[in-house]
C-alpha cells in the first residue's frame, strides 16, 4: 500500500483522528524544516509555496488556496476566504507572519474547520525566531 493509500482509506472515529495527527505531524516537521532554511521575515504566500513543495515531495496531497464558500440561509457565498493549505483533504494549514498570534486567528482556523467539516487544524506563525513557538493545533 503507497503512504498517500494509508491516509485515504476509511476509518472510523479514532482511526481518522489517528490519520490527521500523522499528517498533523508531517506537516510540522516540514514547516520546521521551511522555517530552518528560510528563517522569519519572508511574506506568508513564500512560506506556503515552500511548505507546499515539501508536503508534495512527501507523496501527499494537498490543496493551495482552496476557496471556502460561506451557505447562509440556503444561498451559498463564494465570499473569497481561502485556505492556505488543506491536506489530504483533512488538515487545514492557516500560514501567518504576524509578531504573535492573536485570538482571530485561531478563530479564522476554527471557522475554516466548521465550515469544511474538518476536525484538524494547524496555525503556524514563521514570524517566529524558533518555529515551535509559533505553531497551535486547532480541533473541531
Amino acid at each position: 500500500m503507497s503512504y498517500t493509500q494509508s491516509f485515504t482509506e476509511k476509518r472510523s472515529g479514532s482511526q481518522r483522528l489517528a490519520v490527521e495527527n500523522e499528517i498533523a505531524t508531517i506537516v510540522i516537521g516540514a514547516a520546521i524544516d521551511v522555517h530552518k532554511k528560510l528563517g522569519p521575515g519572508l511574506l506568508e504566500s513564500a512560506y506556503r509555496e515552500c511548505l507546499y513543495y515539501d508536503l508534495v515531495m512527501h507523496n501527499l496531497a494537498v490543496e493551495r488556496e482552496k476557496p471556502m464558500p460561506i451557505t447562509y440561509k440556503s444561498v451559498k457565498l463564494d465570499h473569497g476566504y481561502r485556505i492556505d493549505l488543506l491536506v489530504e483533504k483533512k488538515v487545514v494549514v492557516e500560514i501567518k507572519t504576524v509578531e504573535a498570534l492573536a485570538p482571530v486567528h485561531t478563530a479564522q482556523v476554527l471557522t475554516y474547520l466548521r465550515l469544511g467539516e474538518y476536525r484538524l487544524g494547524l496555525l503556524i506563525n514563521f514570524h517566529t525566531s524558533k518555529l515551535a513557538d509559533g505553531i497551535k493545533r486547532v480541533a473541531n
